[in-house]
């Protein structure tokens, strides 16, 4: 688990220093408010830009500080970097992401699920996006400071549901595709869930559970960062440059082969070199991921900022684009300025406020080494691809949270699994042997589930003594250990569900309100 020990560390999650951060985010803002109206003066209705401008930075600052979580998390949780490089890492690709690969235009409806074309004028079609991002941007907000990392792209979906049912009534929207998304708080974490747990477990039955892991390292470890490396070669393509350059899935998918390639060979020559001097062990393949995990936190943060930016800067290039033509947009083109707010902001709020979800998606839900980390990030991008393939809507946040929780529950299921083969085996032996015991209890209580196996054996070959009826009941309180924090999967699925309708009823509120000042 990762410590923060360095400077930046401290000086990004220290309680003594969270009224300068707030304090440089309401300067940022300000800054946005000044800059857009040195250059709008003399445009109609350029206070109403300039206030849109500063709610969407607002919301790309709450991007950054809830959603960027997941791509970082795993990696700071297991130590493959420390907080302070995970934020500077992921700042700069995030925002490398927004401003090269974001493209030039966005759709202003997210996912098409209301009709604009369907309101009566261009006022009621600004309020509405105001509303919806703001609306989204306070949501996400409330969501960081309970710790619960929740899906953007569904914070911002109901904000433009809410707003656009309050602005056209309940024929405006596309139920259709709501019930997609609906549809997706199931689909994404079951998804990265299974993908994780089953890499995990193909890790250990290959490599951590051989009796001599170096030489199955040897052959394995570098196809498994091959695999990684297509799916990210192939991932980077098809959602992350997408924007920028036009290929389909086997195209990508022949660039992530090349990907692969170089990556295998790289590794086996590392693989090779460590060989000699690596320890043994589940720890000596785990730090054999080290550098994967940071090549995947990197990719994930670009293709991020990529894809989510819009969800920060459509709602403001709409508005922009409806007060300089007098009309409902349903497509709008990007300024580069509406970019920079929507690129920088995210960075601002990864860096000010996001190292929290960071902490909770690393190391609070369930405890992460990098090999466990390593499945998580792998299983988000095959993930991704597989539900693109399939025209499935999946949401990125639930897909790495769905990972984390996937790989937590299946250490508890092998951990249970080891004890109740001890169980059955000790409990057929003679009970006036119980001092002898004692000592085994107390190492398998302390133990991992690779060391117990090791225990299981040793029980078998010294013919330990049966367990008592107080001691069978230690034991099975160690089958019921929670490897993954209950109290942070039912807040989490929580957050999850009333996102969209949250979001939406602050909308339709703000809108309301909106309308009745500005009327």
């Amino acid at each position: 688990m990762a410590r923060s020990t360095g400077f930046l560390d401290t000086l990004l999650t220290s309680p003594s220093t969270e009224r300068y951060r707030v304090g440089f985010s309401l300067l940022f803002l300000l800054g946005i408010w000044l800059t857009v109206g040195s250059f709008s003066q003399g445009m109609p209705n350029s206070m109403l830009l300039m206030a849109a401008a500063v709610i969407g930075g607002y919301m790309a600052i709450n991007i950054g500080a809830n959603d960027v979580a997941n791509n970082v998390g795993p990696a700071v949780g297991s130590g493959a970097l420390t907080l302070g490089g995970a934020i500077v890492i992921a700042a700069i690709f995030e925002a490398s992401g927004a401003l090269i690969a974001g493209g030039e235009v966005v759709s202003t409806i997210k996912g098409g699920i209301i009709d604009p074309t369907s309101l009566a004028d261009s006022q009621a079609f600004v309020w509405l996006m105001t509303a919806a991002l703001l609306a989204g941007a306070l949501w996400l907000n409330l969501a960081t400071w309970m710790g619960a990392p929740v899906s953007t792209t569904h914070s911002i979906v109901g904000g433009v549901l809410g707003a656009g049912i309050a602005a056209g009534g309940w024929g405006i929207a596309d139920w259709a595709v709501m019930s997609k998304i609906a549809a997706s708080w199931v689909i994404s974490p079951v998804l990265g869930g299974a993908l994780a747990a089953l890499f995990l477990f193909a890790i250990k039955k290959t490599v951590l559970y051989r009796k001599d892991v170096v030489p199955a390292a040897r052959t394995f470890v570098p196809l498994l960062v091959a695999i990684m490396a297509w799916a990210f070669g192939t991932y980077l393509m098809i959602k992350g440059v997408k924007k920028v350059v036009k290929v389909d899935f086997l195209e990508a998918s022949l660039i992530g082969l090349v990907a692969a390639a170089l990556a295998y060979v790289l590794v086996r020559t590392m693989v090779n070199r460590r060989a000699a001097t690596m320890e043994n062990s589940a720890v000596g393949v785990s730090s054999l991921f080290t550098w994967p995990l940071i090549f995947a936190a990197a990719l994930l943060s670009f293709a991020h900022g990529a894809n989510d930016v819009a969800n920060a800067i459509g709602p403001l290039a709409a508005i922009n684009d409806a007060l300089a033509s007098g009309g409902v947009v349903t497509a709008a083109s990007i300024p580069l300025w509406v970019m920079l707010v929507g690129a920088l902001g995210i960075a601002v709020g990864l860096m000010l406020f996001g190292p929290r979800l960071i902490k909770t998606v690393g190391s609070e839900i369930t405890e992460l080494d990098k090999t466990r980390a390593f499945c998580v990030a792998l299983s988000a991008a095959l993930t991704v691809i597989l539900a693109s393939q399939l025209g499935l809507p999946v949401s990125s946040t639930h897909i790495a949270l769905g990972g984390v929780f996937g790989v937590g529950f299946l250490r508890e299921y092998l951990k249970s699994n080891y004890a109740t083969q001890l169980h059955k085996i000790m409990e057929h032996h003679d009970p006036e042997e119980q001092e002898r015991l004692k000592p085994f209890l107390d190492d398998f209580r302390n133990a991992s589930v690779e060391e117990m196996e090791k225990l299981l054996k040793q029980a078998k070959k010294n013919k330990q003594v049966p367990l008592v009826k107080s001691e069978r009941k230690r034991l099975k309180k160690i089958y019921r250990e929670e490897m993954v924090k209950r109290s942070h999967l039912m807040k989490i699925a929580a957050a999850w569900i009333i996102t969209v309708p949250a979001s939406a009823i602050m909308a339709a509120i703000l809108f309301f309100t909106l309308r009745g000042l500005l009327i």
